[in-house]
């Protein structure tokens, strides 16, 4: 999302840079939406790809449908979600248009629809799955009941959910364990929440707390909020958001540290500002 439009706005040269410094670092897996940078982003990244000589064997692209966002692309009324059969299929023949691929990886529905019905979302996987267009499908910012639901349908693998040491509600309202019980990926978008964006009582509670881990684990402190993330035994994948090359090289160096219990317990007190019941 970040690398272009709606965020960096790296040119060609830049984006085959970071794609290799992604692969140098074995970073292989690219996250998109057909809405980055307002239906842009994943054009950039695709002439990027086209001319990096990288094989797409060696990467995978994710890609989510559904949003109806209000730009000069598409000048909607107002904002909505089209979780159609039709819709679904014509969206994801235009993410590989414009992202120079034959298949996508995994497709998600990137938001829930009050609309939505579960018989018109298996249609277009098993539709798109036939064609060779997708490998596997997904859901992000489902609830527990909106996974059932489209599972008495079509099986899910992802569910891309908001997750981190701040949003951490995934944990008690059965998110998490929905998706333990039915082997679904959790993926966490925003896995660093707001401890480098606010300035509160709550993220200098935190930010206390990891200083006086960091010599402990020799790591940073974003290293640790997403060691924190990983240790879940949902095994969840942070989607990191950074262009920043040392942070990403800082964010793979992560998964390798390995919380005591009673630290992870301490950083989650530090964000609650009170013990656990």
């Amino acid at each position: 999302m970040t690398w272009g439009a709606w965020g960096k706005q790296l040119n060609t040269e830049g984006m085959i840079s970071l794609m290799n410094h992604c692969l140098e670092n074995d970073i292989t897996t690219f996250d998109h939406a057909d809405i980055y940078g307002g239906y842009t982003t994943e054009e950039d990244f695709g002439k990027a790809f086209s001319e990096s000589g990288i094989k797409r064997e060696d990467i995978q692209i994710i890609s989510k449908c559904g949003i109806q966002y209000i730009t000069d692309k598409r000048k909607h009324a107002v904002k909505h979600y089209d979780l159609s059969k039709d819709y679904i299929i014509w969206s994801v023949e235009e993410s590989l248009r414009l992202l120079k691929t034959d298949y996508l990886d995994l497709i998600l529905m990137h938001r829930p629809s009050p609309l939505m019905h579960p018989d018109d979302i298996a249609e277009a996987v098993s539709h798109l799955k036939n064609q060779g267009k997708i490998r596997a499908f997904g859901v992000s910012n489902f609830t527990p009941s909106q996974m059932e639901m489209i599972e008495s349908k079509v099986s899910i693998s992802v569910n891309q959910i908001e997750f981190s040491l701040t949003a951490h509600s995934a944990m008690h309202d059965g998110t998490l364990d929905t998706m333990i019980m039915k082997d679904i990926l959790p993926m966490a978008w925003s896995p660093l929440g707001n401890v480098f964006r606010d300035d509160n009582e709550q993220t200098r509670r935190i930010h206390k707390q990891l200083g006086a881990l960091m010599d402990k684990y020799n790591a940073t402190e974003d290293q640790l909020l997403l060691a924190w993330t990983m240790k879940h035994p949902a095994k969840i994948h942070p989607v990191i958001g950074t262009t920043t090359p040392k942070r990403i090289s800082d964010a793979v160096a992560a998964s390798k540290i390995e919380l005591d219990l009673e630290d992870w317990f301490l950083i989650l007190v530090a964000c609650q500002g009170h013990k656990v019941p």
